[in-house]
């Protein structure tokens, strides 16, 4: 992975449990991505995530290695190396606000996906 793969295509500020939704789309398919978190503590933001029936939880830090996770939007086919993905880094958590600031970025050389950023609800 090259950062020159990635393109930002938005920053997000969620506080606890609102979630963020975003339809992704490539050929005529149209799945949902969604992720919120739950809690903060001792600098780890636990952050739950669901993406073509596919649900999972990561722990976010900002001083680790761990500070992102990946979400490949296509099955692996004929495309196994270059498989587009978002990858969702946890930038800043506000003590004020309690709201976690998020960077969203995606991979897709062959620029076969379309995006759309949903309402939070």
């Amino acid at each position: 992975m090259y950062a020159n793969d990635l393109r930002q295509i938005s920053e997000i500020a969620l506080k606890k449990d609102e979630q963020k939704k975003i339809l992704v789309k490539y050929n005529d398919k149209k799945k949902l991505f969604k992720f919120s978190w739950t809690l903060y503590k001792n600098g780890g933001l636990v952050v739950f995530r669901s993406y073509d029936e596919i649900v999972a939880q990561n722990i976010l830090y900002l001083r680790h290695q761990n500070q992102s996770f990946r979400v490949e939007l296509k099955p692996r086919g004929s495309d196994f190396y270059n498989v587009p993905y978002l990858l969702v880094k946890f930038k800043k958590f506000d003590e004020k606000t309690s709201k976690a600031e998020f960077e969203v970025f995606l991979s897709d050389d062959k620029f076969q996906i379309t995006l759309q950023d949903l309402q939070n609800n």
